[in-house]
C-alpha cells in the first residue's frame, strides 16, 4: 500500500491569482451597500466583516499550501532524501516558511485594524482602515508570489514521481548506463520503459511489478551510476543512491560483459566496490548480461577474475542474512535480454532471496511469538500396525474407467483432417455425409438412390399403400362423425321420438340456413356503406309493415309510426311558430316575417345543451350547488398558474450577460471588468 500520494496535492496559484480570488469571494460574500445615515455601530460592524472575511480567506489558503506538502522530516527517509536531491531541502522548507509567516501577518494585521475599526468615528474613517487592511494583506500575499510560484512547481514535479511503496517487496535494478536493466525491466514487468542504444536513456527512477508465487513484487529501475566521487554525481545518478540507500530490496547489480555498453568490466568492478557499502544487509546478485554477444566462459580471465571477487562480496551478504558460505546458488547468474535466455531464473532467484530474508528478520522480532501462540502443527502417528487403504466406491471406479475409455477412444478415433490427408489432401478427397445417416443396417449408407426415374419423382412411389390407407382413414373419419350425430339427438340421457328428432332437424337446417345467409351478406357487403332506405327495392323494413308486426303483437303502432316518418325527412325545414315556448306568439294570427320567427324560435343546438350546474349521474356531485362551487374552485386555483404561464420556455429571452459580482454595488473610477 502506497502511504505517500503527492499526486492529489492541489494547485498553488500565484500572488495574483490568489488576491483576485479572494477579493472576488469578499465582494460576493459579504453586504455591498452601505449608507452614512446608519448608526456608527453598524457602520463599524459592516467593514469589520469585511476584514475579518478577507483574513479567513487568506488564512484557509495559505494552511491548505502549508498542511498538503508533505514534511522531510516527519515521511520515510526514502522521500525525504528524494525530495531533498531533487528540489534541494533548504529551498524547500524557505518556501514553506514564507507561507507560513505570511499567514501570520496577514491575521495580525487582521488584528490590528479590526481594533481600529472599533474606534472609527465615521463611514469615510472606517472605509479608509478597512482599505488600508486589505492593501497591506495583498502587499504581503505579492511579496511571497516567488515562493508560490516554486511550490507550484515542485507539486507539478512531484505529481509526475511513481508511486513507490518503501515498506513492500522491492527488487532494486542497478549498474553502469547502458548495461541493460531497463530491458530486464520490460521483460519481467508491464512497465513500457524508454530503451536507445545509448548511455543515460533513464533519467529518473521507474517502477513496474511482477507476481511471483502468488505475490506482488515492486520492481525499481534506477538510472545508470557513473564511477566517480560522490559530490561529482549529478542528480540522475543520486536519485539512484538515494534509492539503494533507503528501500530495504533485493539489489540486482548487473554487469555487460560483452563490454557493448562503452565501459569496461574492470570500471564495473570499480563502481561495484565503490558502493558496496550500500549493499549491507540486502540480497545481492551479480548478474552477467548480454550472454548472446559473448559467453561468460569466453571471457579473459583477468575480467573473470573480477567477476569472481564481486562475487565472493555478494557471498558475504548471504552470511549475513545467516545462510551457509557454500551456498553460492543464485549469486551469480548470467542471462541474456535479446534471447530471454535466463530472465526468467534471475527474476526467481531475486524473488526467493528477497522472500527468504523477509521471513528470516520476522521470525526475529517480538512480534512472532504472538503470532507462533496462535498456530499449532498436528503430525498423525500410526495408532496401530494395521493397514487401512483408501475406500473408493465402485460408482467412483467405474466412472473413472468409462472416463478413461471415452479419453482413449477420443484419442484413436480418426479426424477428417487426417482421412483428408490420407486420401490425396484438399480438393481431391471429399467428406461422406452419409456415414452419420442412423439406419437399421449400415450397408444401407453407401447406397444409391435416385431422385427423378422416367420423369417422375421417386419419393412420390416410395409407399405403394399410402392411397389405401387414405381410404380406410377417411371412412374412419365418416364413422366417428356419424356416431357424434347420433349422439347428439340424445338429451338428458333419455332417446328422442321419431317426431321430435324430425323437428330437432328442421331446427338445425333453418339454423344453418341462417349462417350461410349471413356469412354470404358479410362476404358480399362487409366493406360498403350502409344502403339507404330509398335504394331498398324490396321494401322489407316499411311503416306498414312495422305497424302489422306491432298489431298482431297488441301494442299501438301511431306513435312509432309518426316517429320514423319525422325520422324520414329532410334536415332542411321551415320553422314554425309552434317550435318556440312562448305562448303568445302560438296565440297570434298575425303573419310575421320568417326572421323574427326564427329570433323568436329556439335554436335546435340549445334544447340539446344543459347549463353547467347540471349534474349528472357519475359524476360524483351531490347536487348542482356542490358542482358550481367546485367549479369556481378549479378556475380560483389555476388562476396563479395561468398569471405565471404568461412567459414559457418557447418564447424568446434575450439573457442578461453581465454577471451580478462585477456589475453591481459600489463602483469605482476605472474598469468594472475586475474587482
Amino acid at each position: 500500500m502506497v502511504q505517500y500520494n503527492l499526486k492529489k496535492i492541489t494547485v498553488v496559484p500565484n500572488g495574483k491569482e490568489m488576491i483576485d480570488i479572494v477579493l472576488s469571494r469578499t465582494q460576493r460574500q459579504t453586504p455591498t451597500v452601505v449608507h452614512k445615515g446608519y448608526a456608527i455601530s453598524r457602520l463599524r460592524q459592516f467593514y469589520m466583516r469585511k476584514v475579518k472575511y478577507t483574513q479567513q480567506n487568506f488564512h484557509e489558503k495559505l494552511s491548505a499550501i502549508i498542511d498538503e506538502f508533505p514534511r522531510l522530516d516527519d515521511i520515510h527517509p526514502f522521500y525525504g532524501d528524494l525530495l531533498h536531491v531533487l528540489y534541494n531541502k533548504d529551498h524547500y522548507k524557505l518556501a514553506l516558511g514564507q507561507v507560513n509567516t505570511a499567514r501570520n501577518l496577514i491575521s495580525k494585521i487582521s488584528k490590528d485594524y479590526v481594533k481600529l475599526l472599533k474606534y472609527g468615528d465615521s463611514l469615510y474613517r472606517c472605509k479608509c482602515l478597512k482599505v488600508a487592511a486589505l492593501g497591506r494583506m495583498c502587499t504581503v500575499l505579492k511579496r511571497i508570489s516567488p515562493s508560490l510560484a516554486y511550490l507550484e512547481q515542485v507539486r507539478q514535479h512531484m505529481a509526475r514521481l511513481p508511486s513507490i511503496d518503501p515498506n513492500t517487496r522491492t527488487i532494486l535494478i542497478c549498474g553502469y548506463p547502458n548495461v541493460g536493466k531497463s530491458s530486464f525491466m520490460n521483460k519481467i514487468t508491464r512497465a513500457d520503459v524508454d530503451v536507445q542504444p545509448y548511455a543515460f536513456t533513464t533519467k529518473s527512477l521507474f517502477v513496474g511489478h511482477t507476481d511471483y508465487k502468488y505475490l506482488r513484487y515492486q520492481v525499481i529501475d534506477t538510472p545508470g551510476i557513473l564511477d566517480r566521487p560522490f559530490e561529482d554525481r549529478n542528480i540522475i545518478e543520486m536519485c539512484s543512491i538515494t534509492a539503494l540507500a533507503h528501500l530495504r530490496a533485493a539489489i540486482l547489480f548487473f554487469l555487460d560483459i560483452s563490454g557493448s555498453c562503452g565501459y569496461t568490466i574492470a570500471q564495473q568492478a570499480a563502481l561495484f566496490h565503490s558502493i558496496k557499502s550500500l549493499f549491507m544487509n540486502k540480497p545481492l546478485i551479480i548478474v552477467c548480461n548480454k550472454t548472446d554477444l559473448l559467453a561468460f566462459d569466453h571471457i579473459p580471465e583477468e575480467d573473470k577474475k573480477l567477476v569472481l571477487d564481486m562475487k565472493a562480496e555478494a557471498l558475504k551478504t548471504v552470511i549475513g542474512q545467516g545462510g551457509e558460505a557454500t551456498n553460492e546458488e543464485g549469486v551469480l547468474l548470467t542471462m541474456s535480454t535479446l534471447t530471454e535466455e535466463g530472465v526468467m531464473a534471475v527474476k526467481n532467484a531475486a524473488c526467493d532471496r528477497l522472500l527468504d530474508q523477509r521471513v528470516e528478520l520476522k521470525m526475529k522480532s517480538k512480534k512472532i511469538n504472538d503470532c507462533l501462540n496462535r498456530f499449532h502443527v498436528a503430525m498423525p502417528k500410526p495408532r496401530d500396525q494395521k493397514e487401512r487403504p483408501a475406500c473408493i466406491p465402485q460408482g467412483v471406479l467405474e466412472a473413472k474407467a468409462k472416463e478413461a475409455a471415452e479419453k482413449a477412444e477420443k484419442e484413436h478415433r480418426i479426424t477428417e483432417r487426417q482421412l483428408e490427408d490420407e486420401n490425396g489432401g484438399a480438393g481431391v478427397y471429399s467428406a461422406s455425409l452419409k456415414k452419420h445417416y442412423i439406419l437399421a443396417n449400415d450397408e444401407w449408407k453407401e447406397d444409391i438412390m435416385p431422385e427423378f426415374l422416367d420423369g417422375h419423382n421417386v419419393y412420390d412411389f416410395v409407399d405403394p399403400d399410402i392411397l389405401h390407407r387414405l381410404e380406410e382413414l377417411e371412412r374412419e373419419e365418416g364413422l366417428r362423425l356419424a356416431d357424434e350425430a347420433e349422439e347428439d339427438f340424445e338429451m338428458d340421457g333419455e332417446e328422442l321420438t321419431v317426431e321430435e328428432k324430425e323437428a330437432l332437424a328442421e331446427i338445425r337446417r333453418k339454423k344453418s340456413i341462417l349462417i350461410q345467409e349471413h356469412r354470404l351478406k358479410k362476404s358480399t357487403a362487409g366493406s360498403r356503406a350502409i344502403v339507404p332506405r330509398k335504394f331498398d327495392k324490396d321494401r322489407k323494413f316499411t311503416t306498414e309493415r312495422m305497424g302489422r308486426q306491432l298489431t298482431k303483437m297488441g301494442i299501438d303502432p301511431s306513435a312509432a309510426i309518426l316517429r320514423a316518418r319525422s325520422k324520414s325527412r329532410g334536415q332542411k325545414r321551415q320553422r314554425s311558430p309552434e317550435v318556440g315556448g312562448e305562448g303568445d306568439v302560438m296565440d297570434m294570427d298575425v303573419e310575421q316575417p320568417n326572421k323574427k320567427l326564427r329570433a323568436l324560435s329556439r335554436p335546435r343546438s340549445r334544447s340539446l345543451s344543459r347549463p353547467p350546474g347540471e349534474v349528472v349521474p357519475g359524476e360524483g356531485f351531490k347536487d348542482s350547488i356542490q358542482k358550481v362551487k367546485a367549479i369556481n374552485l378549479a378556475k380560483k386555483s389555476s388562476k396563479k398558474r395561468n398569471k405565471n404561464a404568461h412567459k414559457g420556455e418557447g418564447d424568446r429571452v434575450i439573457p442578461n450577460l453581465k454577471p451580478k459580482h462585477l456589475y453591481s454595488g459600489k463602483r469605482g473610477i476605472g474598469k468594472t471588468d475586475r474587482r
